[in-house]
């Protein structure tokens, strides 16, 4: 039964990922969202969508997707077969900004120490 719940939440995740695509609010299209997770309860009645911002104002995507919430489960309901199709609720989930601000911060300390460093042993050689 855990396998047929991680696949439904695989399903919806990439499909609502899909659809926001398609969304025409410009809140949402320019925002660049991307859909992380989803959780769908095993009744299929809810479903909570994980996702992150990497363009735009956070607070308009979310105005954006609270909009566009009936076309997004309508859309959902055409391209899934399911017997029920879930409520939305979107969560932002900022794991997405986290990672790219630390490879941003991983990428300047390269750049000022020029470049990886060496491992050198005590007589100086490279090891």
């Amino acid at each position: 039964m855990k396998f047929r719940q991680d696949r439904i939440n695989d399903s919806v995740a990439r499909t609502v990922g899909e659809i926001l695509r398609s969304v025409k609010d410009p809140r949402v299209s320019s925002g660049f969202v991307t859909v992380n997770h989803a959780e769908v309860t095993r009744d299929l009645k809810f479903a909570k969508i994980f996702y992150g911002v990497l363009a735009g104002d956070r607070a308009e995507v979310e105005q954006g997707l609270r909009s566009a919430v009936g076309y997004i489960r309508r859309e959902l309901a055409a391209r899934l077969d399911l017997r029920l199709t879930p409520e939305l609720t979107f969560v932002y989930d900022g794991s997405a900004e986290n990672g790219a601000r630390i490879a941003r911060i991983l990428k300047e300390i390269e750049v000022s120490h020029g470049g990886p460093a060496e491992n050198s042993g005590e007589d100086g050689k490279n090891v």
